[in-house]
């Protein structure tokens, strides 16, 4: 029997708490739960590939039942296979989803898109009975290293939140294996965004390394203030100062900023991002890109976003996507990707990794479990489960 899509299911679900940012609260955060169920069994059951956006995006739900789902499964499914025809093809795939779409206006559609891409790249792994990381390796060719680098992401803004409680936050990262914390900044003022950020460097002390991260938040004369501060300490980066379309304001901070800087996280096509290259004064020899493959149209659009890199001379090892999630992850180490993201505390059930792996010296082992390894994360997976019981 030709291997199908049978069904694609959609929920809301919610992420809140009372952390924020320099720019939004997660009072109100939802996300997108996707499965994709197949026709193909394994084991008794048939093969289900899941997905779901990352955390500052809220859910697509809207669009995904609308207009996404159903482009897939009103397709010839023939139109969907691979050229083994044996599997499904996850760019015949995408192209379905996008038909009749036009060009630009990549805000929350390529969040739906991406949602449904994760689950359907989790479903195409699991057919061909391999971890994601180790088709898309042998995909391009690549020698699969399942060791990645992951830095934790926290420090965000919560009510009654002193400087005590964020230096104990940041030590527990560094005593469950992590080399790189990062923490929030601008949305105090900066004299006491700098009394955080020495808290924090005192706390870590040459054990580890602080990145900073300002969401968006500042017009240049403030994001060149900023970095008049930070430069004078010894950050991993100095994330996000501006709005993230203005390029201009990106590559005049390289003039006040010497240290390495991190964006592109909120940039959600290859043509975004390339702009970003061609107009952001990012510096290849140490600056960091943070594409979320979850949230800008996918693992497909992703794949064009690094051909569109090599072109410009850009390593793929200055690649750390934002998200936290184990899609970005398995891109990380099938692809060779500088590392990724990493939610200790935050947005769980959907961040962190399968049940077992931990963080050394802030790497962590992939073990070779199939697809995307939903299944070996129990609060995940008691989520995710839901969706086809």
């Amino acid at each position: 029997m030709p291997v199908r899509i049978t069904a694609i299911r959609e929920r809301s679900c919610r992420i809140a708490s009372p952390i924020r940012n320099a720019y939004i609260d997660f009072s109100k955060m939802t996300a997108s739960l996707v499965a994709v169920v197949t026709n193909v069994v394994r084991d008794g059951k048939p093969v289900v590939g899941y997905g779901f956006n990352s955390n500052g995006r809220y859910g697509q739900g809207g669009l995904i039942r609308e207009r996404f789902a159903d482009r897939v499964l009103e397709a010839d499914p023939a139109s969907l296979l691979d050229a083994s025809g044996e599997n499904l093809d996850p760019d015949r795939i995408w192209a379905a989803m996008m038909s009749n779409e036009k060009p630009g206006g990549h805000g929350e559609r390529s969040v739906a898109v991406g949602t449904i891409d994760m689950a359907v790249w989790d479903a195409v792994a699991k057919i061909a009975g391999q971890p994601l990381f180790r088709l898309l390796a042998e995909r391009h060719g690549r020698e699969a290293d399942p060791r990645v680098f992951v830095y934790a992401a926290g420090g965000y803004y919560y009510p009654g939140k002193d400087l005590a409680a964020l230096r104990a936050e940041m030590r527990s990262y560094l005593d469950r294996g992590y080399s790189v914390v990062k923490m929030k900044i601008g949305g105090e003022s900066l004299a006491d965004d700098a009394r955080r950020i020495e808290a924090v460097l005192a706390e870590i002390g040459p054990h580890a390394q602080l990145a900073v991260d300002a969401n968006g938040r500042f017009d240049l004369d403030t994001a060149i203030a900023y970095a008049k501060l930070l430069r004078d300490y010894p950050l991993f980066w100095y994330e996000e100062a501006g709005d993230p379309l203005d390029f201009r304001l990106q590559a005049a901070l390289a003039e006040f900023y010497p240290g390495p800087m991190a964006t592109g996280e909120n940039l959600f096509s290859h043509q975004d991002a390339r702009n970003l290259i061609r107009h952001g004064g990012m510096r290849p020899d140490r600056d960091w890109l943070q594409f979320d493959c979850a949230l800008s149209y996918g693992l497909c659009e992703y794949q064009r976003t690094l051909k569109m890199l090599t072109g410009h001379g850009w390593s793929w090892k200055r690649c750390i996507p934002h998200g936290g999630h184990q899609m970005s992850l398995m891109i990380a180490a099938g692809l060779g990707l500088g590392g990724n993201e990493s939610y200790p505390d935050v947005f769980q059930p959907y961040g962190g990794f399968p049940d077992g792996v931990r963080v050394e010296n802030g790497f962590v082992t992939l073990p070779d479990l199939p697809g995307i390894g939903f299944e070996h994360k129990a609060d995940l997976f008691s989520e995710m489960r839901t969706l086809t019981a």
